[in-house]
């Protein structure tokens, strides 16, 4: 079976730091594109950030540009999420997912394989 599981979540004041992880088991990352999803309470769920296979790509949703970095290390078959300078409005369930694809954009419809989230909350 294949398996993503966020991790690295937490609360953290506006301005922190986090980094969250997304871990692959029963498959291999390498030949996946990854994105990073979250969904607010009450709202649409938003594409926050995705990579290509080879980590060569990525791309970023206006809201996270300049904050938020995503990266892989396929030796590690994990994916990463630098989140800096967290604002309230970053509060949300963040998902990984994998799309068979080599390269996906930030639309959810091209993922085929889901995490069960993680929760990030920004709060003074």
């Amino acid at each position: 079976q294949l398996h993503l599981v966020e991790s690295g979540g937490g609360l953290v004041q506006p301005g922190g730091s986090l980094r969250l992880s997304c871990a692959a088991s029963g498959f291999t990352l390498d030949y996946y594109a990854i994105g990073w999803f979250r969904q607010a309470p009450g709202k649409e769920r938003e594409g926050v950030s995705c990579i290509s296979s080879s980590g060569g790509s990525t791309n970023y949703a206006d809201s996270v540009k300049g904050r938020f970095t995503i990266s892989r290390d396929n030796a590690k078959n994990t994916v990463y999420l630098q989140m800096n300078s967290l604002k309230l409005e970053d509060t949300a369930v963040y998902y990984c997912a994998a799309s068979t694809r080599t390269w996906a954009t930030i639309d959810g419809e091209e993922y085929d394989y889901w995490g069960q989230g993680t929760q990030v909350t920004v709060s003074s």
